[in-house]
């Protein structure tokens, strides 16, 4: 069955790896999901990633964070704007997820980027996801 959002698919496999306390977790690979991949590993909330080359469209193996008491990292990850309706905001739209203690990732006109690199560069976009 094709997947109509792979983005909010990659981001449920990412969620419920963490609550079951996996170490790594693969995802079909696309462009998109790398680069959202590349702002969870800056951003601290996956360890690493690597892409793994097959004779399809190849996958994504992402490494999970847990801390000591070997809870996940990642609190909360939901899907913003979705395929039925797109959800864009302007510079000054950007939210701060938690107070500024979460991330927004954003698709801008210069890639994917966080919330608060997107205000830094004076840039709008689709407000992808949010992450705490």
């Amino acid at each position: 069955m094709p997947v109509t959002d792979p983005i909010a698919d990659m981001l449920t496999c990412i969620r419920n790896a963490a609550m079951a306390g996996h170490r790594r977790v693969d995802v079909p690979k696309s462009k998109m999901k790398v680069a959202i991949a590349e702002v969870l590993v800056q951003e601290k909330y996956i360890a690493s990633f690597k892409t793994i080359e097959d004779d399809n469209q190849g996958l994504i193996r992402m490494y999970l964070r847990y801390n000591q008491e070997q809870k996940s990292i990642i609190r909360t990850l939901s899907r913003v704007s979705k395929p039925g309706r797109r959800v864009y905001v302007r510079q000054e739209d950007v939210p701060q997820v938690l107070g500024g203690l979460g991330t927004a990732i954003i698709s801008t006109s210069q890639g994917i980027l966080t919330g608060k690199e997107a205000v830094k560069r004076g840039l709008g976009g689709e407000l992808v996801a949010t992450i705490s």
